[in-house]
């Protein structure tokens, strides 16, 4: 399928494809969490088992894992944050509870897009 805009650029449907799944990811640093409801940068809604970062893209899937403690739980990405220096991911309250770390608030993680 080809398209022609009126400036006269060609598109392909190969060149407008999403491009593939990037390669996975590993990092460690701080996780924290957040709780209550409402709207998601991404338009969707806090709760279950999601997650904000600050470059990911939305609907991204992460493995957390406490290293404090060796709990792991996947989460979706659907929010940007955390927005404090020295903290590479925010996790739901329901996340927070598998991963241990709703007592301390603060969490060292490591992160692995899957």
């Amino acid at each position: 399928m080809t398209r022609t805009l009126s400036l006269g650029i060609v598109f392909t449907a190969a060149s407008i494809a999403p491009q593939a799944q990037a390669q996975a990811q590993t990092w460690s640093g701080k996780a924290s969490y957040y709780s209550g409801r409402g709207r998601t940068a991404s338009g969707g809604h806090v709760g279950g088992h999601t997650a904000a970062h600050r470059t990911l893209p939305f609907g991204t899937r992460v493995m957390v894992t406490n290293l404090a403690n060796g709990r792991s739980t996947v989460v979706t990405i659907n929010d940007r944050g955390p927005f404090v220096r020295g903290r590479v991911i925010d996790v739901s309250a329901g996340a927070a509870g598998v991963l241990g770390m709703r007592g301390r608030g603060v969490a060292p993680v490591r992160l692995s897009t899957l």
